[in-house]
């Protein structure tokens, strides 16, 4: 037992002086405190972020509507006489100009009743001219002339419609452009029925954009704007607005918007699906990076901005207009420093330490 005692007695007085070895080392007091305080200095550094300085802009804004294109004119040839069709002088894909001929008819008899009314007409200014030889002599009354020339101006009214008639067994383009179907072939007799259609005939220049815009961007879009049209097949085109409807859809209460393209050469399509970007009325806006957006802890969408005393702020704003790397929103005050990188470590009314962050690339631009 005496022996153990001892053991025990040993043990707590090597402890103590372990223990009191700490206050008889001051050196190394020392440079445990500086070590402590090192820390605590570094762990009080405030957190870097990145920021930019924005600019509010009167940011005129793109809509963006998907539609098609659309022959600005389209007609049905139709034949205006009775006949048999004996030539057919176009096909689908042709092109025509104003007045080329598309078909003939036979002539059945036209050409004769032409030459006959022309005869006649020729006969009543033979009788005319003997009458006034007979009146100016006073061998006849005078009462004879005015029942002449009634006759001849009958004649001549007789010509021109025996004219006209030959003239409708020839079937001509209206205006130019391209035939894109043909209904009819040569021998067809069909054509005993004024009115059969003969081709339908397009126009491609100018070609429209059409699009449907609902009512609520209706008011901001103005005719003669400017608008930019891509096409499917990648190829753009800019034209300008020149019908705006001011009747609505009855199934989808939207409406239409025309977009005249020049098109002399025909590259644009009929029919083909295209984009339309119209422009809409500015709005005061400033362009930041996407990635600056950020959520609030109450859900609202915005930025963090960082005060001139180094204090973190947010701001929700509103998106004006996205572009493929920047946003176009609005509720920035002009010449906020807005927070574009580490926005999402810091939070509202913190320190921060903030440094200036190159302009948006020649990318995002």
């Amino acid at each position: 037992m005496k022996a153990s005692r001892i053991t025990a007695i040993g043990l707590v007085a090597a402890a103590g002086l372990w223990i009191a070895s700490g206050h008889l080392l001051p050196h190394e007091a020392a440079e445990s405190h500086a070590g402590i305080h090192l820390a605590a200095a570094e762990s009080k550094k405030p957190f870097r972020v990145a920021v930019q300085r924005t600019t509010l802009e009167s940011h005129r804004r793109k809509l963006a509507v998907s539609g098609r294109t659309e022959a600005d004119r389209r007609v049905t040839v139709m034949a205006r006489t009775g006949g048999v069709l004996t030539e057919l002088l176009v096909k689908r894909g042709s092109q025509v100009a104003e007045g080329d001929v598309i078909a003939v008819l036979s002539d059945e008899a036209r050409e004769s009743q032409v030459a006959q009314a022309r005869s006649l007409v020729v006969q009543r200014q033979t009788e005319l001219d003997a009458k006034r030889r007979l009146i100016a002599t006073g061998a006849a009354p005078k009462l004879d002339l005015v029942n002449l020339e009634a006759q001849l101006d009958a004649a001549k009214a007789g010509l021109a419609a025996a004219e006209a008639e030959r003239e409708r067994g020839v079937v001509r383009a209206p205006w130019s452009g391209v035939i894109s179907d043909v209904m009819v072939e040569v021998g067809k007799a069909a054509f005993s029925f004024m009115g059969a259609d003969i081709a339908t005939l397009f126009s491609l220049d100018p070609m429209l954009a059409v699009v449907e815009v609902s009512e609520r961007k209706l008011g901001e879009i103005k005719l003669g704007d400017s608008a930019e049209v891509r096409l499917i097949t990648g190829a753009t085109a800019t034209g300008k607005v020149r019908f705006v409807s001011k009747t609505a859809s009855q199934t989808t209460r939207t409406y239409r918007v025309e977009v005249e393209l020049p098109n002399r050469e025909g590259a644009i399509p009929d029919g083909i699906t295209s984009e339309v970007s119209l422009p809409l009325a500015p709005l005061p806006a400033t362009r930041v990076p996407r990635s600056a957006l950020t959520i609030s802890s109450n859900g609202d969408i915005g930025v963090r901005i960082v005060s001139e005393t180094g204090i973190v702020g947010f701001v929700p704003v509103s998106i004006v207009e996205d572009e493929h790397t920047a946003m176009w929103v609005g509720g920035i005050a002009d010449q906020s420093r807005v927070i574009v990188q580490g926005q999402d470590f810091v939070r509202e009314g913190q320190f921060v330490d903030a440094i200036e962050a190159p302009a948006l690339s020649a990318e995002a631009q």
